[in-house]
């Protein structure tokens, strides 16, 4: 009787091995699952916040280009800028799809200076930024203490709004926003490069 349960025990045990296995590894594809879903939708959750003369998301100016990269991870495209007129040069991060792109002054040891944002779901002062017409824009940023300081309209029929106080400059197309610059300003130098 005794041979007759080892039998039936090691017959059970043999069943059940591969079963635990099997779980075993669904629970481990579980888990990388999860772990990989949760980092990508907290990644794609990031709302784009301007900080103005402050920084962008949680990144602050003057930030290195290893620390950006920490928030935002590899860009898709990066561009080097030279003006010879404003003696400038600049590395450009592009987030295509994210919507913007992070500029970095390379006479600073490539410090973050600058934003150039497109981003539907950007936020100013808690304002969905995009969703603003120029008079409710200037009306916002008056509110925060913030004067308009000059307007004009390139020949390609863009018009710049310009906070220069505030280090942004905003590109109406047709009465709607359709990118948007900030930076520093360090004395009469407001560092970015415009559309």
């Amino acid at each position: 009787m005794r041979t007759d349960f080892l039998k039936s025990e090691c017959k059970y045990n043999s069943i059940l091995l591969p079963r635990k296995i099997f779980f075993a590894y669904f629970l481990d594809f579980i888990l990388h699952f999860s772990t990989t879903v949760f980092y990508f939708s907290a990644f794609m959750l990031i709302i784009p916040e301007i900080k103005l003369l402050k920084g962008f998301c949680n990144v602050n100016f003057g930030e290195t280009i290893e620390g950006v990269k920490k928030v935002f991870g590899e860009p898709e495209e990066i561009q080097a800028l030279e003006d010879e007129i404003l003696n400038t040069s600049s590395t450009v991060y592009h987030y295509w799809d994210l919507g913007f792109s992070l500029f970095f002054d390379n006479s600073r040891n490539k410090t973050f200076c600058s934003v150039e944002l497109d981003n539907r779901d950007a936020l100013l002062f808690n304002t969905p930024l995009f969703t603003l017409r120029e008079k409710e824009l200037v009306e916002l940023m008056k509110q925060n203490g913030y004067g308009l300081s000059d307007t004009e309209v390139h020949e390609w029929g863009e018009k710049r709004v310009s906070f220069d106080s505030a280090g942004l400059d905003c590109y109406f197309e047709n009465n709607k926003l359709v990118s948007a610059n900030f930076g520093i300003i360090e004395g009469d130098n407001f560092y970015f490069f415009p559309n």
